[in-house]
């Protein structure tokens, strides 16, 4: 039996996804009974024109053995890709050769805690998880609180909790590398309560709604091969001896520890100041920032699909933007959300962050994106490592008292901002907690604010004014990626001086 790779295979957008088969045969001149079997590698909606909308496939197929060559010529004049396929396994590095002091502790319980703790739980390590905030079904709840006008809770909010920020961030699982380490960890999630398309999906999006049973499930996972999740159990320090992490000073007490993997996230600011004044080494590092936008997901549909109302069908449209200005910075598309919500990022009093999410339905009204720029080292006030994390909290904290210090979110149209002009009005807003109309232009630096001037006529443009019509903005979104890259070995990804602690994940700056 040979396999083989076959790219750009195209069906209609009626057609379900079990026609793949009938199709391949087709270009290939077999019969049916040829193509043995067959499973779906990446699938993705081309929409760049509407009238011609189709699903594009890259399947991984078994035959008989090897193809005539005038079948490859014909699947070649029809576009069709096509090559020799050994999919690489995944695998796991060789364990160590002696007994570990301590089980493994991982701090934090966000995608990258969670996917080490599971593996490591799987080889017998039982690792002990520290997270700071509370269970997912807690933090639901704090959430929701907060949204309906509570008070902040530091440590249970859309950012720290069960499940780390991307819990309350759209549930989309988006990664731009590959490899059989990507695809184990897509299974995983699949494994635990997520749907098994999100394997081969271009943009694979579980909603926020269901992101919190996956996250449980994997933490009966962890639990039942041998490991140890504790909430409310925040690192305030590290016990470093001869050069080697020996424990964490925690909230409940010292933990004794010889190996540590730091999955902190992006926004354990507190966290970050700490490691410093250890010493851990670590350096400023590009981050992103820009504004959200709003626009009905009407205007999205018709822009996208055309007049024919296919969302009905396809579900709400997402985009994905690009533009090059003059100044030598890309505005881009960021989380992008779908019939979503604007949402309040918020971890630190007195500070206010937007970012986006949408519920696996899609039902909201709204679409919104963030537009962004990678503020780029030279441009922070301050050289020190932390310097990324002060420009953050200068611009958050300014959003605040615009959000009349009540974590209300600044808003504004997007005409009234390219016009220099305050919004009279409060435009409507999908954010829960609620909105004022702002003046965002002073919420980012001012060449991510140039930029953004530049740029957003020419979106505009491109969708022919249906883009900025009826589109506000808010701000800042400054929490799409971290502003610090702790250090770690090329070979052994430990902290240099500090054996035995291992910085992985966002918050290490290495996503």
């Amino acid at each position: 039996m040979r396999h083989f790779r076959i790219r750009n295979v195209r069906t209609g957008i009626d057609e379900s996804e079990s026609s793949v088969g009938d199709h391949i045969a087709r270009a290939l001149g077999l019969a049916g009974e040829d193509v043995r079997r067959w499973r779906i590698l990446r699938k993705s909606l081309d929409s760049r024109d509407p009238k011609h909308l189709a699903f594009v496939y890259s399947v991984e197929v078994e035959v008989p053995g090897d193809l005539p060559p005038a079948a490859v010529r014909k699947a070649g004049r029809l576009g069709i890709r096509i090559e020799p396929y050994v999919e690489p396994p995944f695998t796991m590095p060789p364990p160590g050769d002696e007994p570990l002091q301590h089980r493994p502790v991982i701090v934090g319980s966000g995608p990258a805690g969670l996917a080490a703790a599971c593996f490591l739980a799987e080889y017998g390590y039982a690792p002990l998880v520290l997270e700071r905030g509370r269970p997912v079904h807690e933090r639901v709840r704090d959430v929701r609180s907060f949204d309906a006008g509570g008070p902040l809770d530091p440590e249970s909010n859309y950012l720290f909790g069960e499940g780390g920020a991307g819990t309350f961030s759209d549930g989309k699982l988006t990664c731009r590398s590959s490899g059989p380490d990507v695809r184990r960890i897509l299974a995983l999630f699949a494994e635990c309560k997520g749907k098994p398309s999100i394997v081969y999906e271009h943009r694979p999006h579980l909603g926020s709604n269901r992101l919190p049973a996956v996250v449980k499930a994997l933490r009966r996972r962890i639990v039942a091969q041998g490991g140890e999740i504790r909430f409310q159990c925040r690192v305030d320090d590290l016990a470093i001896r001869d050069g080697a992490i020996t424990g964490l000073y925690t909230t409940s007490g010292c933990i004794p520890a010889s190996i540590v993997l730091l999955a902190i996230g992006h926004s354990a600011r507190d966290t970050y100041e700490m490691l410093h004044r250890r010493g851990v080494p670590m350096i400023p590092k590009p981050f992103q920032i820009g504004l959200r936008i709003e626009q009905p997901q009407e205007f999205v549909n018709r822009h996208q699909y055309g007049s024919a109302g296919l969302e009905k069908r396809l579900g709400a449209a997402d985009y994905s933007l690009t533009v090059h200005t003059g100044g030598g910075l890309d505005v881009f598309s960021f989380c992008m959300c779908a019939g979503g919500y604007v949402i309040p990022s918020v971890s630190e009093p007195e500070h206010f962050c937007t970012n986006g999410m949408s519920l696996s339905g899609h039902e909201s009204p709204f679409a919104n994106s963030g537009l962004v720029v990678t503020l780029p080292v030279s441009s922070f006030v301050s050289p020190h490592p932390l310097g990324g994390v002060a420009l953050q909290r200068q611009y958050e904290h300014q959003a605040f008292l615009q959000g009349n210090r009540q974590y209300f979110c600044p808003v504004q149209w997007a005409n009234d901002f390219l016009g220099g002009r305050r919004s009279r009005d409060v435009p409507a807003s999908s954010c829960r907690r609620g909105a004022v109309a702002g003046n965002v232009a002073v919420l980012v630096p001012p060449l991510v604010r140039d930029a953004l001037l530049e740029a957003l006529p020419i979106i505009d443009h491109r969708w022919h004014g249906w883009f900025l019509k009826e589109a506000t903005l808010a701000g800042p979104e400054a929490r799409g990626s971290a502003p610090v890259r702790i250090l770690r070995d090329g070979k052994t990804r430990e902290s240099p001086g500090v054996a035995g602690l291992y910085p992985i994940g966002e918050g290490a700056g290495y996503v």
